[in-house]
């Protein structure tokens, strides 16, 4: 399975990102005591996520511009995401009650709200924990989504720089001023039921008017996503505010990239860009310090690598890709996804060792990939093709 070679390095990107990801949970299993050691140096698990929304930030405007209708651009991301997504987590579900599995408690939040928050992707933002722990990262995804219609329907899309620069500062003044909330403020203050039930609404609202023939309707739609996005990510993350923005201007970061290799605007902005956001990003890093499963250092190390990774990919863009690597990044998705329920069955049946075992880490991955494999192949691929039939068929007149 190989990506386009138009688009190969960001296939290999992909895969790349998701090895590491893979990587770093798996170490929890298999090889322990390697990854306390590893992790105050170098943060595996944000280097694979801040590649994977580099690419993502690079992809997911032009997306939407390439098709020019939010309607149809809804329809793409939610037949790419949700099937595999739910697959996931009903095999979890499963497997958690056939007890060969253990899954995460809820305290006193109720099915139905964990449920209804999962459903928007949305969360790890409203004060719900994840099913798998790799969910989190799909909240920020959800949100970019929004961000991204919102900004495409206030004609406001060519000034991603401006944004990721908006995005980079508001990090970096809110870490440096002592700007510090609590986990999930809003849920606190509004009680996680109502903020899940208000979210959930909110977020419908938004997508269908966004998605509706009438200009006015598409704006307002537009900005109430965009709106409730950057509510959630600044006022209710369980990561700190300074990190979710960063996360937002990274994504940003990677569209202002993809103007800049197409034409739309100069390379010199895109560099300046890059300086800024990851100035105010590893600043924001250093003030805030080190904190309970944080060290400065191994976050500001991973960061830096992510960027430059990102960076080594443009640079090979025009080189010829491996197969290989274009091949992880097709099945990255499944990867990304397959892997902790799969980490869930060993750890409940087979166990963890004793001690460091590379043999056990290695075993691990033989196992996942052809498993991955064939979800991408009978999961991935026949959600793809059913979005993009029901696309054709919403498809307004051009």
């Amino acid at each position: 399975m190989a990506g386009s070679s138009r688009l190969g390095w960001l296939d290999a990107l992909r895969g790349i990102a998701a090895l590491v990801v893979v990587f770093d949970h798996s170490s929890y299993t298999f090889m322990a005591d390697f990854r306390r050691e590893l992790m105050p140096q170098f943060n595996t698990s944000r280097y694979g996520i801040m590649v994977f929304f580099l690419v993502s930030g690079y992809i997911i405007p032009a997306s939407l511009e390439r098709r020019g209708c939010v309607r149809t651009f809804w329809i793409g991301r939610i037949f790419r995401v949700y099937p595999l997504w739910a697959v996931a987590v009903a095999v979890l579900l499963a497997v958690s009650l056939l007890g060969i599995a253990e899954m995460r408690g809820f305290g006193q939040q109720s099915a139905a709200a964990v449920a209804l928050a999962h459903a928007t992707m949305l969360q790890e933002l409203l004060g719900t924990p994840n099913l798998l722990l790799v969910l989190w990262t799909l909240s920020y995804e959800m949100s970019f989504y929004l961000l991204v219609v919102a900004l495409f329907s206030v004609r406001l899309h060519q000034q991603s720089a401006a944004v990721a620069v908006i995005l980079a500062v508001l990090a970096a003044v809110s870490v440096t001023a002592g700007v510090v909330l609590p986990s999930s403020a809003l849920s606190g203050l509004a009680g996680t039921g109502l903020l899940i039930v208000f979210a959930s609404i909110a977020m419908g609202v938004a997508i269908c008017c966004a998605s509706a023939g009438s200009p006015v309707l598409r704006v307002f739609g537009g900005v109430l996503g965009g709106v409730l996005a950057l509510a959630l990510i600044a006022f209710n993350g369980t990561v700190p505010a300074w990190e979710g923005l960063v996360i937002l201007a990274v994504m940003f970061l990677g569209t202002v990239v993809y103007r800049a290799e197409n034409g739309r605007s100069a390379w010199r902005h895109a560099a300046a860009t890059a300086v800024m956001v990851v100035a105010c990003a590893v600043g924001s890093a250093y003030w805030y310090g080190d904190g309970d499963h944080f060290t400065r250092r191994g976050w500001i190390v991973a960061f830096l690598l992510a960027v430059l990774t990102f960076g080594a990919g443009l640079a090979a863009r025009h080189r010829r890709i491996p197969r290989m690597l274009t091949g992880l990044g097709t099945i990255s998705y499944s990867v990304y996804l397959v892997h902790p329920v799969l980490l869930a069955v060993v750890d409940s049946t087979i166990g963890r060792p004793r001690q460091d075992s590379l043999a056990l880490e290695a075993a691990f991955f033989t196992v996942l990939l052809p498993v991955c494999m064939l979800t991408y192949r009978h999961i991935e691929v026949p959600g793809q093709a059913l979005g993009r039939r029901l696309a054709r068929h919403v498809q307004p007149p051009r």
